[in-house]
């Protein structure tokens, strides 16, 4: 008997759940499109209250991701990298993978990528090194090691020889 009334419950949640998207004015949408919104209403509904309907870890873990472009062509430019994902340039993946949800670990798995793909353009990165290298970053100071001013440091109280 609980299980009728869970199974009427759901029903009529995720139909109120469609007709508050439907409802919603930014919504464009096709007739076509109502009844599987509808399904997957109501299988999420349904796997919420602990139903039968959940899909499994499995499926889940072996929806195949067709990559926007290849990845060759992702990296052709070396400007920007192309991001496999929407198919649009970019010369750092990092923060637009993170607004999807993803690491750079993930995103490589997903498309199946090597862990030396770059996650910054070439050129990007070469203008960030100059830049870090010009400030004075990268130089150590310590004995033994090229000092941040070129070698013209002057210990104290060394005066200069004429």
């Amino acid at each position: 008997m609980t299980d009728q009334i869970n199974e009427t419950d759901a029903i009529e949640l995720a139909t109120e759940l469609t007709i508050a998207w439907l409802a919603n004015p930014n919504t464009r949408t096709t007739a076509a499109e109502v009844p599987a919104f509808l399904d997957k209403m109501y299988s999420s509904v349904q796997s919420l209250v602990g139903g039968s309907q959940s899909p499994s870890a499995e499926d889940a873990e072996q929806t195949d991701y067709t990559p926007a472009v290849t990845v060759r062509k992702s990296l052709a430019d070396p400007d920007y990298i192309i991001s496999l994902v929407d198919g649009k340039k970019y010369k750092t993946l990092r923060r637009h993978l993170a607004t999807k949800g993803m690491t750079p670990d993930e995103y490589r798995r997903r498309y199946g990528l090597k862990a030396e793909y770059p996650m910054v353009a070439a050129n990007y990165s070469e203008a960030r090194r100059a830049m870090a290298h010009q400030i004075g970053l990268g130089s150590t100071t310590k004995k033994g090691t090229k000092a941040a001013t070129s070698g013209t440091a002057k210990r104290k109280g060394e005066t200069k020889a004429e």
